[in-house]
Formats: structure tokens, C-alpha cells, sequence
């Protein structure tokens, strides 16, 4: 896309129905206002009276309808930019915003320098689609979280305990424990606690056949402690493609792995990470680095890494630790599949003890 080549500019401000446009000439000057309904006949209606689409540039925030929208007008021809929401703050922090005026300073903004618009990529359909497969599995497992510790907790305020025990047991344990006179109460919520965790067995094995059948890429991975197979297939239908990142280390501050700067003079706080990006991945990868920072972690690279950092004492070096190795683990996630070499779990050590024997020899 050639800023030379371009005669329009659209700034496209997105809601559930309607979309509010507004049009800019390359000199800035507003051409036309409009509304337009948030469906493929709306936006054919408006966009089709645009003759040449190549040298028109449609600039959106990342939001609910952008993936749909933004895909669909760049099969009719049309330049979009989506920009991230969360670094506009001309827009969203403004004293004065309308949508009209949201809509301007989107054109305005992706007219003057794209790169102001910190610009994303959404996944193809392909990908969202198998996404769809771990997000539904995670809403499952969030439902039956929050009705287990509603039944503890019921429980606890009339002195019953249900002893501890693994998710997929939970509904057996718990009827075999509470006393009957509280059956008539808990009965149906125990029973679709029993039911959620079939239903998630059913997801876990999707995901099992769609690593094994269509992406037999995240074979790479198994070999990493702590990683399984929906970390792996997250890890390859959000990046989609190695060669999206030049370097391996870029995948930390995409997934909002590296803190947060605020820099000024001599002042240069400590913050907190950044946590942009995808936030499914970034947990699945602290979990990942929580079981290998754990008592059964085995012995290996990542695990001595993460060590060292929680040496210098307290929880807030485990915790700097945690995600430092979550960090890393996306890296090495990131190489093995760009470079398609095997794991080991040694390299980094092994490749020391080599470096130190050529230096005695």
C-alpha cells in the first residue's frame, strides 16, 4: 500500500448496528458524512459507488465487527488499517467525543502517519474458526470453576466440607458427601457440574484431532514440559506465522510479556507487564511456566532460568520469575517452529560447556 497511491481517506467509527463514516480528501478536507448498517449489504451500498477501491484507505478500530469488516473490504479491493484501540488516545481520552468526531480523527490520524495507528492484524477465518474450538472449551471451564465454588461455598456456611479433589471428580465427590436433606437444592447445579466436564473432555479431544490432522506443527512442541496441546494449537492459530516476527524476542511485547515504561530524565519507574496482545495465550504461557517452576517440573533450561531469578528471595522475584520463563518459553516456542529444529531441553548449557572447552583447549 503506497501512501501515492492513495485519494481517500475513510475513517470508519464502528458500533453494534451502525457505522459512522466520514471521508477525507489528501488535502484534509471533509468530502462527506454517513451512516452505514453494520452488514454486508450496508457496506456494499456504500462502498460499491467508489470506483477505484485501490486508491481508497479505510482506517477502524480493532473492536467486535473489525475481523468480519476489515476482511471483507479487502476481498472488494479496499486498503483498510486497523488500528489498536488501546494506543489511541486522541480518541478514547478526548473531552469532546461523538462518534462523528471519532470517525474524523480516524481519518485524520491514519492520513497523517499509519504508524500513529499502531496498526494490527487479525487472524484469517481459518484461524478463528479453530479458535473458536479453545475459546468455547475455555468459557466451559470458567462456567464449571465458578459452580463448583458456589456449591463449596454454600456448603461451607453450613459446616459441610467437600474434600479436595480433582475438577472431573468434583460432582461424584460432592454427592457422595453431602448429606441427602440437601439434594433437593444442589442436585441439578451438581448434576451440570458432571455435564460441563463431559462436554470439556468432548473439546479436549478436538483439540487432540486438530493437532494431530491439521496442524501437526505443534508436534514441535511436545517434547517441552508443561506444554500440551492446547497451548501448542493457541501458540500456532494466534501467531499463524512465524515469519509475522523478524526476530523470536518480538513475540514478548506481542503478548504483553515486557513491563511497561515510564521513562522521564532521571526518573525511570519499575512497572508492572504490559499485558497487551492476546490474553488466552499469555495465561495458557504463565501457566506453562508456573508447571515448570513447580515441584514437578523436570530438570531443564527453562526451569534453571526461572530459578535463578526467584533466588533473589521473596514472592516478588517468584513472580518475576514466572512470567520471565513465560516469556522465554514463547521465544523458544517461536524458534522451534521458525527454524523447525528439535527441542532440547540442555541447549543453552550444553552450548556453554562446549564454548567452555574450546577456551581450556
Amino acid at each position: 500500500m503506497s501512501n501515492n497511491s492513495i485519494e481517500l481517506v475513510i475513517g470508519m467509527d464502528m458500533s453494534d448496528k451502525k457505522s459512522e463514516i466520514c471521508v477525507l480528501g489528501m488535502n484534509g478536507e471533509v468530502l462527506k458524512r454517513d451512516k452505514v448498517v453494520n452488514t454486508i449489504d450496508g457496506l456494499d451500498d456504500f462502498f460499491s459507488t467508489f470506483s477505484e477501491p485501490s486508491k481508497v484507505l479505510v482506517a477502524m478500530e480493532a473492536g467486535t465487527h473489525s475481523p468480519w469488516v476489515s476482511c471483507y473490504l479487502t476481498e472488494i479491493g479496499l486498503n483498510v488499517l486497523v488500528g489498536n484501540s488501546r494506543k489511541l488516545r486522541a480518541i478514547w481520552a478526548s473531552e469532546k467525543k461523538n462518534d462523528k468526531r471519532d470517525a474524523e480523527m480516524l481519518a485524520r490520524i491514519a492520513r497523517m502517519d499509519r504508524n500513529l495507528f499502531y496498526p494490527i492484524r487479525h487472524r484469517g477465518k481459518r484461524s478463528q474458526s479453530m479458535l473458536a474450538v479453545i475459546k468455547a472449551r475455555e468459557a466451559l471451564v470458567k462456567s464449571r470453576t465458578m459452580l463448583i465454588n458456589s456449591v463449596r461455598g454454600m456448603l461451607k456456611s453450613m459446616g459441610i466440607a467437600i474434600p479436595k479433589c480433582s475438577t472431573q471428580s468434583f460432582a461424584a465427590t460432592a454427592l457422595e458427601t453431602i448429606p441427602k436433606e440437601y439434594h433437593f437444592g444442589l442436585l441439578e447445579m451438581i448434576d451440570m457440574i458432571g455435564k460441563l466436564s463431559e462436554k470439556i473432555n468432548i473439546y479436549d479431544r478436538k483439540v487432540k484431532i486438530l493437532c494431530d490432522k491439521e496442524f501437526p506443527e505443534t508436534k514441535i512442541f511436545s517434547g517441552i514440559s508443561g506444554v500440551g496441546p492446547i497451548t501448542s494449537l493457541s501458540f500456532i492459530l494466534t501467531i499463524e506465522d512465524p515469519g509475522h516476527f523478524r526476530k523470536s524476542r518480538d513475540i514478548g511485547p506481542f503478548l504483553g510479556l515486557v513491563p511497561k515504561q515510564d521513562q522521564s530524565g532521571e526518573i525511570d519507574k519499575q512497572l508492572g507487564i504490559s499485558k497487551a496482545g492476546n490474553e488466552l495465550l499469555r495465561r495458557l504461557l504463565v501457566q506453562c511456566a508456573q508447571y515448570i517452576l513447580g515441584h514437578f517440573g523436570p530438570d531443564c533450561d527453562l526451569r534453571r532460568f526461572g530459578n535463578k531469578i526467584a533466588a533473589r528471595g521473596g514472592s516478588a522475584a517468584k513472580k518475576k520469575a514466572i512470567i520471565a520463563v513465560a516469556r522465554k518459553l514463547g521465544v523458544l516456542m517461536h524458534q522451534l517452529w521458525a527454524t523447525g529444529a528439535e527441542y532440547d531441553p540442555f541447549f543453552n548449557t550444553n552450548k556453554k560447556n562446549r564454548k567452555n572447552i574450546k577456551k581450556v583447549s
